[in-house]
């Protein structure tokens, strides 16, 4: 037992057991239900580190009672596959379910592995429970996707993270047999960030520096730090810093630091991380945070995801490098981010406002003859390709939505469109 880690020992074995995630697991919710019915159809569990993606998949298996298949995509190639869907097979009798295959870090499947599962899913030959980091809509391809079901689980809160220490401190048997008292929790959860499986290897990691020997082993904001700054490379002994990093990385070229962009970019890929989704922040940052101070930012960020896409490490680590240091030294603005940010607050506080007569599609005459289209302004008819209409719907005219921020290319911004629109915009 004393060298199985403790996240492991704690591994839940049922529903009733598992901590967080009420929103699919809770009595009555989806996943639940799917479990109890018996009626499991594929899926593919989406959501950050050590939240429960496997546990949930062993425990579906284990109340089920199916034959139960493990890939993971970072050492299965397209021949594990297919053995495995082979095994499946003949495991198959007459009226009984089909085996689970829980493929984990699907996100890293090739196109053509993710080709040879497709029958095997859609002869129902396997059940496939996937789990991933990534956003399945970029990463999955479209005919598995559709085959399957998209849950998302949320990182564990304050409550759930309480919950996991004391069933720690009360269930484990090694835990149990050393008296520790918990006087502080602050630095235990921050550090977790949510994270079950981090929040285990903490406790072990701050149990396990203490002497055995000491009547009391202590647990607090002050030790907790402490320890995790002394042992950073036990903490990430299972890359449970990918998030932290990547969090470094975006926030220094927010903060126009090419040098700390960098340096967070070379810990990445020292650290093995999965290329495509360095570039894929990148792509939403130029969006989100440079915008319309250089919309050239997008371009570049978005061909890095391309260009690397194909290359693939070590080569790519220079494009990287250097969309990197291009960002940072980027003007910035989330103008554009707060624009739309503005508008979907307004859409849910007006709700589903009819389009304005004028600016409505008219393909039939009975659409004319309803007024669709009439008196609309082709802006190409009138001098300067612009036409004074209004387009917004009936009690929001005149919202303004967009700000444009200082900055040379939204000043430009900014001096053309009160030119056009005069006070509105002013």
């Amino acid at each position: 037992m004393k060298n199985i880690p403790l996240a492991e020992r704690l591994r839940p074995a049922n529903l009733d057991d598992f901590i967080g995630q009420t929103h699919l697991v809770g009595k009555g919710n989806i996943l639940r239900v799917m479990i109890e019915s018996g009626n499991l159809s594929s899926f593919i569990l989406w959501g950050p580190p050590g939240v429960g993606k496997t546990t949930l998949a062993k425990i579906v298996a284990n109340q089920l009672n199916r034959p139960f298949h493990v890939l993971s995509a970072i050492n299965s190639g397209v021949k594990d596959i297919r053995d495995v869907i082979e095994k499946a097979k003949s495991q198959r009798f007459f009226n009984h379910h089909s085996p689970i295959l829980f493929i984990d870090e699907i996100h890293r499947f090739s196109k053509s592995q993710q080709d040879s599962l497709l029958g095997a899913v859609e002869q129902g030959v396997v059940t496939l429970i996937g789990a991933t980091t990534e956003n399945p809509s970029f990463e999955v391809i479209s005919p598995l996707l559709s085959r399957c079901q998209v849950y998302l689980l949320k990182p564990l809160g304050k409550e759930e993270l309480e919950q996991m220490l004391q069933r720690a401190l009360t269930i484990d048997t090694e835990l149990k047999s050393i008296n520790i008292k918990v006087d502080e929790t602050d630095a235990l959860f921050r550090f977790s960030g949510g994270d079950a499986r981090k929040l285990l290897n903490i406790i072990e990691l701050v149990v396990g520096s203490q002497e055995k020997d000491e009547q009391e082993i202590l647990i607090n904001n002050t030790i907790v730090t402490k320890k995790l700054q002394e042992n950073i490379a036990l903490y990430d002994k299972n890359g449970e810093q990918h998030y932290d990093i990547i969090s470094a990385f975006i926030k220094s070229i927010r903060g126009s630091d090419p040098n700390a962009a960098v340096y967070w970019l070379a810990r990445m890929a020292e650290g093995g991380e999965d290329i495509k989704f360095i570039a894929r922040r990148m792509v939403i940052l130029a969006a989100e945070d440079i915008g319309l101070a250089n919309p050239n930012a997008l371009l570049l960020a978005t061909s890095t995801f391309q260009a690397v896409s194909m290359i693939g490490w070590p080569e790519s680590r220079i494009i990287l490098s250097e969309t990197a240091i291009y960002l940072a030294t980027s003007p910035k603005s989330n103008s554009a981010c707060q624009a739309i940010n503005n508008a979907q607050q307004l859409v849910k506080e007006t709700g589903d406002l009819p389009v304005p007569l004028n600016i409505r599609n008219a393909p039939t005459k009975l659409m004319k003859d309803l007024g669709y289209g009439n008196n609309y302004k082709y802006a190409h008819n009138y001098e300067g390709n612009f036409a004074d209409e209004e387009f917004m719907p009936d009690g929001i005219t005149g919202k303004k939505l967009y700000t444009p921020q200082n900055n040379q290319k939204e000043n430009e911004i900014m001096v053309r469109i009160q030119k056009l629109w005069g006070k509105k915009y002013s």
